[in-house]
């Protein structure tokens, strides 16, 4: 299977933010926003893959500013990483007042990818070429990505089974929560 370039798959979405898709506040909802993600996640991946692709997980998806109704919104994605059958795809999604001309960097995400063949089974995806020093940085981010949350799912994981309720609720003490009554006793039992 030959090696695709990054720039084979790059995909850009852009689209006009339009009154529907303001919520309750008055700016774009933020679910709107996800969804043009997956859309053009998809997109990239099925161009590298040449098949078939469906969203696994998607890291780090911080709204950094609020996208306005007005705004022309785009979603540039690249895959940064290619597994056996999973790609990851970085996505940097910018907002622009075509009144005013100013940008903004509004959310940056990965999506883990998975390519399916015509059974629906997972299959082998072509190896990324990387051509740039980005490419590579992408790639070696894209796989500390992947340690640390294996990393992070271990111990969260081991912690969960270990922690004991009784031990740990004086945890709760400086919390902003209170036990309904009763429950203090509930957990004593």
């Amino acid at each position: 299977m030959l090696a695709k370039p990054v720039n084979h798959s790059r995909t850009t979405l852009t689209e006009l933010m339009i009154p529907a898709y303001a919520n309750f506040g008055g700016r774009v909802h933020g679910g709107t926003l996800l969804s043009l993600m997956d859309k053009v996640a998809y997109a990239c991946a099925a161009k590298h893959a040449g098949q078939y692709c469906v969203t696994v997980s998607v890291d780090n998806v911080n709204f950094r500013q609020p996208v306005e109704v007005g705004e022309l919104v785009s979603l540039m994605a690249s895959v940064n990483y290619v597994g056996r059958t999973s790609l990851v795809v970085g996505i940097k999604v910018i907002a622009e007042n075509v009144k005013s001309g100013s940008v903004k960097h509004t959310n940056t995400s990965y999506f883990t990818m998975v390519a399916k063949d015509d059974a629906d089974r997972p299959t082998e995806v072509p190896p990324l070429l990387l051509e740039t020093p980005d490419d590579v940085r992408r790639f070696l981010e894209a796989m500390k990505r992947k340690e640390l949350r294996s990393s992070f799912s271990e111990h969260f994981d081991n912690a969960k089974t270990r922690m004991l309720l009784t031990e740990n609720i004086g945890k709760l003490t400086n919390e902003r929560c209170q036990l309904a009554d009763g429950l203090d006793q509930d957990l004593q039992d």
